[in-house]
Order: C-alpha cells, then structure tokens, then sequence
C-alpha cells in the first residue's frame, strides 16, 4: 500500500470549492424559504417575492463564500503548495508530532 499524502494543491482543488460555495447558497436559500414562510399557505404573489428573496439571499451567500475562501488561500506560502501535508496545518513548525499534548499550567507561576 503507497504512503500517499495530499499536497496543498490536492486540498484546494476549485471544483470542491465550488461545492462549498453550493452548499452555503443551498443553506442560506432553504433556511430564508423556511424562515419566511414558503411552505405555509401563501398565495402566488406572496410566493414569488419569497423565492426572489431567496436567491438573493443564496446568492450573496454563494459569493461571499467563495471571497471568504479566496482570501484564506492567499495566506498560504505558494512554495508551500506542492510540498506533502503530513501533520495538522495549523500547528507550529517547532512542535513535533504532537503526540503529547502540552500541559497548560507548566509555567510555574500566576500572572
């Protein structure tokens, strides 16, 4: 069995950011559906200007998401884009493994 660890560039592929934009717009859209009453007794008129608001709502959403994204990925290194991911990307560089878990209250004083 191959030892295969993703690479950045793996983990930021554009169609899986899409599909996170997608599902932000679907949510926002269903939740402001519900939220303003599509599925209870509405007349033609009253429905209309819930779905307009709706895609408004799923499209602002869908297009902040992929800003928000965006401007995440600018903050990683480019030389840092095709070297393989083999632990947390959030850590710090000077902590190992991180098998053990940093005790807290090791600094030895109150402040």
């Amino acid at each position: 069995m191959s030892d295969h660890r993703p690479t950045r560039r793996d983990l930021m592929k554009p169609v899986q950011l899409l599909g996170f934009g997608f599902a932000a717009a679907a949510f926002a859209g269903i939740i402001t559906l519900m939220s303003m009453g599509f599925f209870q007794d509405l007349d033609g008129a009253e429905r209309m200007k819930v779905v307009v608001v709706s895609l408004v709502v799923a499209g602002i959403a869908f297009i902040a998401t992929l800003v928000i994204i965006a401007l995440l990925m600018l903050a990683v290194d480019p030389a840092q884009v095709s070297r393989p991911v083999d632990r947390a990307v959030l850590l710090p560089p000077d902590e190992g493994d991180g098998s053990e878990a940093p005790d807290a209250g090791a600094s030895g004083g109150s402040h």
